[in-house]
């Protein structure tokens, strides 16, 4: 079929999103993985970076996101609703990439041959037990982890124990674990625990004296006495948040910036978990957009093949199907409000 693997990468990629959380590490597995074997198959290089980014910028938004559990705090929402309004939303951004690759190999068949016989699965039955071998039991560990989390059964600290747990047991039963991975891993973990704890210090500083003098009041009122609609406040809001997207991290954003929106999406009578699943996704989008890009030098690092150049032409186009993705989260907000009213109220 052609596109196969433009389709493998971003079917795992949602996959491995649900474990991992963090932009950096699913973009590095999945070049580590995806592009010797895009190179070999002679998959266009500009398309196949777009694909192995877009669908490692997934991690930053489908649940157990990194990122909704900083902010749920932050906003004053709950942790759970974030995750379930963040799910739909997720797989939709998923279901345009697929689209949108798959579309383009079979107009031009060149940007996607179709693997040679010899490398193609012999039956269907190798299919089904490899994706049963591969993907079951880490869907199975994501899964009880995810759901006793919406089901209420765990908190996001409890549920996430559990899933470490079991991905050590996982690890175990492959016959992969050892004194290296685990180091590794603990230090990794405490880097960024440490990065976003440092950060939410500083800004709980930051914000209080901002408080204090009155400042977050004062913008809050004043942009709610523009005379302009709602709706165009939201979308300014957004583009602000668009470029702050480009030369500053995620945790900056949520921690110095969100603070100051939060009191006037408030004034406006806007859902905050609407507004919280807007900003994840814009948060997503700038991880593909230049000048800074990272999700580009995550890729460039372990795909030295491809150049810089086409990394980044090759991310421009997802990047406007992000865009797209977000126009109708933004006009359609059920997209994002269905699955929590379903499940909670």
């Amino acid at each position: 079929m052609r596109g196969s693997l433009y389709l493998g990468v971003l079917f795992t990629s949602t996959i491995f999103a649900t474990a991992t959380g963090i932009i950096g590490a699913s973009v590095t597995v999945m070049g580590l993985m995806a592009a010797p074997a895009m190179t070999k198959a002679r998959y266009d290089p500009k398309l196949s970076a777009g694909a192995i980014t877009a669908g490692g910028t997934l991690g930053i938004l489908i649940p157990p996101s990194v990122m909704l559990v900083v902010m749920g705090p932050i906003v004053g929402v709950s942790i759970v609703e974030l995750f379930a309004a963040a799910i739909v939303p997720g797989l939709m951004l998923a279901g345009l990439y697929i689209g949108y690759v798959m579309i383009r190999s079979f107009i031009n068949p060149k940007l996607g041959p179709p693997l040679p016989l010899a490398e193609r699965a012999t039956s269907y039955g190798q299919i089904v037990r490899e994706f049963f071998a591969g993907v079951v039991p880490l869907a199975a560990i994501i899964f009880a982890a995810l759901g006793s989390i919406i089901a209420g059964l765990a908190t996001p600290t409890e549920a996430a124990a559990m899933g470490a747990a079991g991905a050590v047991l996982l690890t175990l039963f492959y016959g992969r674990l050892n004194y290296t991975m685990m180091r590794d891993a603990a230090m990794k973990t405490l880097q960024t625990s440490s990065l976003v704890l440092f950060l939410a210090v500083a800004s709980n500083v930051y914000g209080a004296v901002f408080t204090r003098l009155g400042t977050s009041t004062m913008i809050a009122n004043t942009l709610v006495a523009l005379p302009v609609p709602p709706l165009v406040m939201l979308a300014l809001l957004m583009f602000i948040i668009f470029l702050l997207g480009w030369p500053l991290e995620w945790p900056a954003i949520i921690f110095i910036f969100l603070p100051i929106f939060v009191p006037v999406v408030q004034a406006l009578k806007f859902d905050l978990v609407w507004f919280s699943t807007l900003v994840a996704v814009n948060l997503q989008t700038a991880f593909l957009s230049p000048p800074v890009a990272m999700a580009a030098y995550y890729l460039r690092a372990v795909a030295p093949q491809w150049t810089l150049s086409d990394i980044y032409r090759g991310m421009f186009d997802f990047m406007v199907l992000q865009v797209i993705g977000l126009a109708l989260l933004f006009f359609f907000p059920q997209i994002a409000l269905w699955l929590p009213s379903l499940l909670f109220k």
